[in-house]
């Protein structure tokens, strides 16, 4: 087993992950190539950037990685943002709640792997 693969920051982003692939996979034709794809490729650069930070040397260089996956949360977070706004979210208003704080989980245990 990989270092990674034993952070609980990663285990609960991997879910997020397939969360976001889902809603990802829901959008409509003409949207999936465009945010279906930024959204996916969003959402797989948080647990490939924890995973790639957990194999640094030292800590200063898994910080930065840690830095880029806690970017690429918020950057998800935008594109549900702009997804929810134009009407395309099917998930519910207490389903988006769950997902942002799922979202600012992940951002603090980031948070605290960089410390």
């Amino acid at each position: 087993m990989f270092k990674f693969q034993t952070l609980n920051v990663w285990k609960k982003a991997i879910e997020y992950v397939d969360q976001m692939m889902c809603i990802a996979d829901s959008l409509p034709q003409k949207y999936q190539f465009s945010i279906g794809e930024q959204l996916r490729r969003a959402a797989l650069s948080i647990t490939n950037n924890i995973a790639e930070g957990s194999g640094r040397r030292t800590k200063k260089d898994a910080s930065v990685f840690y830095n880029f996956a806690k970017g690429s949360v918020y950057e998800t977070i935008n594109i549900l943002t702009v997804v929810s706004k134009r009407g395309l979210l099917k998930e519910s208003a207490s389903e988006r709640r769950i997902l942002y704080n799922t979202a600012e989980e992940i951002c603090k245990m980031l948070t605290g792997l960089m410390r």
